[in-house]
């Protein structure tokens, strides 16, 4: 497995699985002198942690992190930032009855054709807390990023067939605790907005700024579609409705509308970047489903174990940590290019 590595100037190589004894990283190109404020790095991982209440995972983690190198004194000495979170409540135990069973919508099956072995406790490196380094790099990224008035948010705008333009943490759990009750899971649409993005981040060609940026929100797992801007609902306009006009702003040439969503040919035009990504249900639901076993054989599988309902509200910082490390890139790339 070799694509453990995101980005390109700041760099971010991660390591480790759901019930390994650690999970960390690696992060390259973190400019020097940046003083980091850790408790903010340890909220971001707050609001990822499990066990907050009956609609979540119950594993117990405290998630707090251990910087090895690339700090003195609080900042950044500009060498490589090495961190790791330890795994202190993981319980390979709960997945012995189905470390032969291929679960259903898990990467058991695909993990075991491409390798030939797989760790099946909690999916091993196909575990969504595998991604818990990114938060740890986003939080850095988003503290860089806030020295230029940049700032990077997200909402939850749809859950299964409820929709609204924010909900609030109660009416999260309510519409999530209906669905544990029923011993299923659902799906979710979260929005990103990146705001205060300069003009000209991005590349016209195979580097566009909304391609990195999907990548990256692909890379989240569950993730099961991306869209900028209109996205799909553009395809339903005209383009007298769909163009955004320019405008003279006090001086400052803007966009009258944002319907491309921050980005014009790949490239970022100053507006606010608008995104949304599609997350599919947690395929862990505790009720009887068919599949078969390593050997082929047609069974069945009842999920037991410590599962959310959903993605969000935990999904929430992965999402905002993955815009804030492509749009730093994004930053650091365009001024190396001016050397």
């Amino acid at each position: 497995m070799n694509s453990n590595t995101f980005g390109t100037a700041f760099c971010l190589t991660t390591f480790g699985e759901s019930h390994g004894a650690a999970i960390g990283g690696v992060i390259d190109g973190c400019p020097a002198g940046i003083l980091l404020d850790k408790a903010l790095i340890e909220k971001e991982l707050s609001r990822r942690k499990s066990g907050q209440n009956n609609t979540m995972s119950m594993r117990k983690e405290p998630d707090e992190v251990e910087f090895l190198s690339g700090l003195y004194e609080g900042k950044t000495t500009g060498t490589p930032i090495a961190f790791i979170i330890r795994n202190k409540d993981a319980k390979a135990s709960d997945y012995e009855n189905i470390k032969d069973v291929f679960r259903p919508s898990h990467a058991d099956f695909t993990y075991q054709m491409k390798y030939g072995i797989r760790d099946y406790a909690g999916g091993g490196r196909g575990s969504a807390r595998t991604l818990l380094p990114c938060v740890v790099a986003g939080a850095i990224a988003k503290q860089i990023l806030s020295t230029q008035g940049i700032e990077v948010l997200s909402d939850v705008i749809r859950i299964g067939e409820e929709s609204s333009k924010s909900f609030s943490q109660e009416e999260i759990e309510r519409i999530l605790s209906r669905f544990r009750e029923e011993k299923d899971t659902v799906g979710a649409v979260v929005q990103g907005t990146v705001k205060n993005v300069p003009v000209g981040l991005g590349e016209p060609a195979f580097q566009k700024f909304q391609a990195v940026l999907a990548h990256a929100m692909m890379t989240i797992n569950a993730a099961k579609g991306f869209e900028i801007g209109e996205g799909l609902h553009a395809a339903r306009m005209r383009g007298s409705d769909c163009n955004d006009a320019f405008i003279n702003d006090g001086g400052k040439i803007r966009t009258l509308t944002n319907h491309s969503g921050g980005v014009q040919g790949g490239i970022t035009n100053g507006e606010d970047v608008v995104f949304r990504v599609a997350f599919k249900p947690i395929p862990s639901v505790m009720q009887l489903q068919q599949t078969v076993d390593s050997q082929g054989k047609a069974t069945t599988i009842e999920i037991q174990g410590r599962h959310d309902v959903c993605v969000v509200p935990r999904v929430l910082p992965m999402v905002e940590a993955m815009a804030a490390m492509v749009t730093l890139d994004f930053i650091l790339l365009k001024k190396c290019n001016k050397i």
